[in-house]
Parts: structure tokens; C-alpha cells; sequence
């Protein structure tokens, strides 16, 4: 038998990302946890932002975002780069990350992430605590290793996701979509 519990922010586990926004000149990059898929046909995301959050006023004026997929290894780079203020700390420099171009984008990516996904703001939703952006995939690029000819194959147990104030790995293939229509 279930019982009542606290109402809040249950859902997990979801992907902790690295978000970096501005341009090769004037960057920072953010730690979400609050990140999803919102639509597939264009493909299109969202991520929630404190406004208090520098990431906040450079995406705002820049209107486009890098979602960087972190693995294990980068583990104290994602926490750091959510409790570091990008406001005094240049997180590019103090994390030893390599800034990279995007194709359609002016923000960059982040070189040492597996995955990065270049996002175009497209709708700006203000919330309580937070503001969500909603944006349109325009380009991707991952490494070799986390790819299946041209499309995405996140390897099991490499990406990082956020469980209640945790970060875990995530673990074994036990299914496809659709697996049950063929029994």
C-alpha cells in the first residue's frame, strides 16, 4: 500500500548536462538536471534556469544553448561547473575544458563531452523558481564510440543521470521500445 509523501520535484532519474551558452568570446556553462525531450518532429528539448544564474542572461541574449551528455569520467566537472558562478570564474579554464565551434550555433560546446546537442531558443516559458527554454535541436555532434552509423547509441552505463540530490550511472540495456509487440 502506497502513502502520502511531500509533493515535489519526484521525477527521476533525469540526464545531468552540461550547458553551455554565449559565444567563443564571452561563455560560461551551467549544470542542469532539469532538462527533456519535448517534441521529435523538428527534435526539440527544454531546460529550467534560475534567473539568478549567469547561464540565465547569456542565453537570454544570445537566444541558443549546447547540451553537453557527460559521462563518469567527468563527474567532478559536472558537479563543479554547478556550484562555481560563471559570473567570477571563467568554468572553461578552472575545468580544463577545450572550447569547441558549432556548425549552427554560436555558443560552443564543450570538446571533452561525448555528445553535444546545438539548441535554437524557440519559446521562453516563465515559471515559479525557474524559466524554461524550449529549443529546436539545429545540430549534433557526438564522438564515435556513443554513435551507430549516423544516429545516437548512448553505450549502457556511460551517461551520468541525477536521482534526488545524487548523480548515478546509468545502467544495463533490459528492452527496446516496442519489444512486447513482437512476443
Amino acid at each position: 500500500m502506497k502513502k502520502q509523501i511531500k509533493t515535489s520535484t519526484h521525477l527521476a532519474p533525469v540526464a545531468a548536462v552540461l550547458v553551455s551558452c554565449g559565444d567563443m568570446d564571452v561563455s560560461d556553462i551551467v549544470t542542469i538536471a532539469w532538462c527533456g525531450t519535448v517534441n521529435s518532429e523538428p527534435p526539440m528539448l527544454s531546460i529550467s534556469v534560475r534567473r539568478s544564474r549567469y547561464s540565465y542572461e547569456l542565453i537570454k541574449k544570445y537566444g541558443e544553448f549546447a547540451v553537453n551528455l557527460v559521462e563518469r569520467e567527468q563527474l567532478e566537472v559536472l558537479d563543479g561547473c554547478g556550484v562555481v558562478s560563471g559570473r567570477s570564474v571563467d568554468k572553461f579554464k578552472k575545468f580544463g575544458l577545450t572550447k569547441q565551434a558549432c556548425g549552427n550555433i554560436k555558443a560552443p560546446a564543450i570538446a571533452e563531452c561525448p555528445v553535444s546537442l546545438e539548441c535554437a531558443v524557440r519559446h521562453t516559458v516563465e515559471m515559479g523558481t525557474h524559466v524554461m527554454f524550449v529549443a529546436e535541436i539545429v545540430g549534433a555532434t557526438a564522438r564515435e564510440d556513443w554513435t551507430d552509423g549516423d544516429k545516437l547509441r548512448i553505450p549502457d552505463g556511460k551517461l551520468l543521470a541525477y536521482v534526488q540530490n545524487r548523480y548515478v550511472e546509468t545502467g544495463k540495456t533490459v528492452g527496446t521500445y516496442g519489444f512486447t509487440a513482437q512476443k
